[in-house]
């Protein structure tokens, strides 16, 4: 079998493997539950979904803005800033951007371990890869927010000259064209950029958060 071609290893059989190989989950002596009350938050995962040039890492952006006036503790992961580092390692064959989002899915889980609400902005086209983010953590700890902007407004917006060079042959693999792009099915929350504008999209996830008591102080 191809390396392509391999199934991921279920949760049990890895566990298993790595306590083989003597690794060990160290327990911290400050929990979770001790984060978030002294925060007076509730951390979650804010995952923003969609098409290349959709207006993900934009939205993200004016949001946590927003989320730091009101004095709430964040911290955005963006896709391309993660290929900086992280993984820089990874190409764009459907390997590699499966590895991308599981590790910053594990990144992610951490940011709600230490209280935190962390943004990612990642166009995530597989709905599999997106379920397997939201298992990382509890229920009510996944947000998904799918950027609704049509393939015909990502190409005229071009950001980035990446729809550019994909009719010029220069990138292949490319989604939303020759690549697919899987639709979220029950987003939390779903913005139609053709409505709305950066503000107002930016505003209807903070009234989502409000709504659910995201950033109600805990210490009442």
């Amino acid at each position: 079998m191809k390396n392509s071609e391999q199934k991921i290893k279920p949760l049990k059989q890895l566990e298993s493997e790595l306590m083989t190989n003597n690794i060990i989950w160290y327990d911290s002596h400050i929990t979770k539950e001790d984060r978030v009350k002294q925060l007076s938050q509730k951390p979650c995962i804010l995952w923003f979904t969609g098409l290349s040039g959709s207006g993900k890492s934009t939205i993200a952006n004016v949001l946590e803005v927003k989320l730091y006036k009101m004095g709430i503790k964040t911290y955005l992961l963006d896709g391309d800033n993660i290929r900086h580092g992280l993984n820089r390692d990874l190409g764009f064959s459907k390997k590699d951007r499966t590895e991308n989002i599981r590790r910053i899915s594990e990144v992610a889980k951490l940011f709600v371990d230490s209280g935190s609400i962390v943004l990612t902005a990642f166009i995530s086209p597989f709905q599999r890869d997106r379920e397997l983010a939201r298992k990382l953590v509890k229920e009510d700890e996944f947000i998904e927010i799918f950027i609704d902007t049509s393939l015909e407004i990502c190409e005229q917006r071009d950001p980035k000259g990446l729809y550019k060079k994909v009719k010029e042959g220069k990138i292949k693999d490319f989604t939303g064209i020759d690549s697919p792009y899987e639709v979220p099915i029950n987003s939390e929350i779903h913005l139609k950029t053709n409505e709305l504008t950066i503000e107002q999209a930016s505003e209807e996830v903070i009234s989502y958060l409000k709504r659910f008591n995201y950033l109600k102080d805990l210490k009442e």
